[in-house]
């Protein structure tokens, strides 16, 4: 922990910067991570076919029942359960439009840890730089002994490396966790798309009474 600390001091002030940097990458993903893993835990295929046997048996009413758990993809079931006696246009208007309520929040931040990735390896660029301007200087101070000198470059150098160390290291787990979020995002995305699409046929092509 020591040595940890030892190398955001020889990186200063951008390494301070950066580790801010991190922890709102992480915030960001353990945000992300609970939204995922909580309102999309169910199985979509499995809803659809419990609300299928309700609508086929003329239970709209035990259908939307079931649907009055917060979870994305039983609110758009809901939204187009509630129009299934105002006709098919009411319908898909009524899930297109929660559809467009809900996958925003499915998508929201996720972006953001690319952005970070970036600006991290651009703060470790700036830290590189001016340990690398810091270590020239020293060079050609005039008034300074050898030893001093060496001291002052040794200096800049660390201060260089540490800073495009922590950049790149920040760039590297805000990709990881953009990579996978990402991915789950885009699988609960088409498993929304996919049910939402199947209820739609069930309930604008179920048999007229």
């Amino acid at each position: 922990m020591y040595q940890i600390w030892h190398a955001l001091l020889d990186g200063a002030p951008f390494s301070f910067i950066n580790m801010a940097i991190l922890a709102y990458a992480l915030a960001i993903t353990a945000e992300r991570f609970y939204f995922l893993l909580t309102k999309y835990r169910g199985d979509s295929v499995k809803i659809i076919d419990q609300v299928k046997k309700h609508v086929q048996a003329g239970s709209v009413d035990r259908a939307i029942k079931m649907c009055d758990a917060p979870f994305p993809l039983l609110q758009v079931v809901k939204a187009g359960l509630t129009q299934v006696n105002k006709g098919e246009e009411a319908i898909i208007a009524s899930m297109d439009e929660k559809m467009n309520e809900v996958v925003p929040e499915l998508e929201k931040r996720t972006p953001s840890l690319w952005t970070l990735a970036n600006l991290a390896t651009l703060v470790g660029l700036l830290g590189t730089i001016k340990g690398l301007i810091a270590a020239f200087a020293s060079v050609g101070q005039p008034g300074l002994d050898a030893s001093q000198k060496s001291e002052m470059l040794s200096a800049g150098i660390s201060e260089a490396m540490w800073n495009t160390f922590f950049g790149l290291l920040i760039a590297v787990i805000c990709m990881f966790f953009h990579l996978i979020l990402n991915g789950m995002t885009k699988k609960n995305k088409t498993a929304l798309e996919t049910a939402a699409t199947r209820l739609e046929n069930i309930l604008t092509l179920k048999p007229r009474s």
